[in-house]
C-alpha cells in the first residue's frame, strides 16, 4: 500500500512539472515572438519615439524650459525628463499589444493558441510580457538621449524601475482589452486618440499639478497617469505632487483590476470566439 501511494506521488510531481516546464516554454514563446517582431521592425517600434522625445527635449525642455525657470528646484529640461519617458513607455507598450494581439486576431492565427493546451494566464503574461520589454527598451532610449541634454542622478533607483514596469504592465493589459474588443483596425486607436492622449498631457508630464487652481486640480487627481508620472518623478529627482504610497496602491489597483478583466474575457473567448 505504502508503496502505491509513493508511486502516486511521485506519478503527480511528475505531472506537474511536465505542466510547468511545458507552460514555462509556451510563456518563452510567445514572450521570444513578441520580442523578435519589435526588433524585426525596430524603424517602426524603436526609432519614431526616439525622434519624437528629441524634438520634445529641444521644443519644450531647452527652448521654453529657458523662459519658465526651475521647477521643484530643478531645471525644467530635468523636471520634464522623467515625466517624457514614462509617457513614451506607457504609449508603447500600450501600441505594442494592441497592435500584435489584434494582429493575430486579424490572421486568424490567435485561433491556434486558444486550441492549444496553453491556460489563459499563459498567453495573455506572454503577450504583456512582450509590451512591457518594449516599453522598456524605449523608456532606456528615450532617458539615454535625455542624458545628452541634461544630467540626472535616480535619488530612488528601486521605486523608478518599480513604477516602470507597473505603468507598463498597467497599459499593457489595457491595450490587450482594447485589442479584445476590436474589430477593425480603427478600433485600436480610438482609446489612444481619445483616452490616452489627452490622460498623458493632463497627467503632470510638462508641470507641477500644484500649479492648476480648482476644480481642475481636484479632476487630475482621478487621472491615474498623474499617479505614475509623479512616483516615477519621485524615483528619479525625489520630488512629487502625490504621495508615493497613494501612488503605488492606484497603481497596483490597475494591474488587478484589468488583470482580472483581461484574464477573464480571455478565458471567455470574447471577440476571439465570434
Amino acid at each position: 500500500m505504502n508503496d502505491l501511494h509513493s508511486e502516486a506521488l511521485i506519478n503527480a510531481e511528475t505531472r506537474d512539472f511536465s505542466v510547468a516546464r511545458a507552460n514555462a516554454i509556451a510563456l518563452y514563446t510567445i514572450t521570444r515572438r513578441e520580442v523578435r517582431r519589435m526588433v524585426r521592425i525596430w524603424s517602426q517600434t524603436l526609432v519614431p519615439p526616439a525622434i519624437t522625445m528629441t524634438l520634445y527635449f529641444v521644443i519644450f525642455g531647452t527652448l521654453i524650459g529657458r523662459r519658465i525657470g526651475p521647477m521643484h528646484g530643478f531645471s525644467y529640461m530635468q523636471y520634464i525628463v522623467p515625466g517624457l519617458v514614462m509617457m513614451s513607455v506607457i504609449t508603447n507598450s500600450y501600441g505594442n499589444i494592441t497592435s500584435s494581439f489584434f494582429g493575430s486576431k486579424f490572421g486568424r492565427y490567435v485561433e491556434e493558441l486558444l486550441a492549444s493546451p496553453m491556460p489563459s494566464w499563459v498567453v495573455l503574461s506572454g503577450y504583456v510580457a512582450g509590451a512591457v520589454l518594449r516599453g522598456l527598451f524605449v523608456g532606456a532610449i528615450v532617458l539615454a538621449i535625455a542624458l545628452l541634454f541634461t544630467s540626472l542622478h535616480l535619488a530612488h533607483p528601486l521605486v523608478a524601475i518599480t513604477t516602470v514596469l507597473l505603468g507598463s504592465t498597467i497599459f499593457s493589459l489595457a491595450g490587450f482589452i482594447n485589442a479584445m474588443f476590436a474589430k477593425k483596425f480603427d478600433d485600436i486607436a480610438i482609446v489612444p486618440t481619445f483616452v490616452l492622449t489627452p490622460l498623458t498631457y493632463l497627467g503632470g508630464v510638462f508641470y507641477s499639478v500644484n500649479m492648476l487652481g480648482e476644480p481642475w486640480h481636484t479632476v487630475s487627481l482621478v487621472n491615474p497617469i498623474l499617479y505614475m508620472v509623479n512616483a516615477f518623478r519621485y524615483g528619479v529627482l525625489g520630488v512629487s505632487d502625490v504621495s508615493l504610497w497613494i501612488a503605488y496602491l492606484v497603481m497596483c489597483a490597475f494591474t488587478a483590476a484589468l488583470g482580472a478583466v483581461a484574464l477573464t474575457l480571455l478565458h471567455k473567448g470574447v471577440g476571439l470566439r465570434s
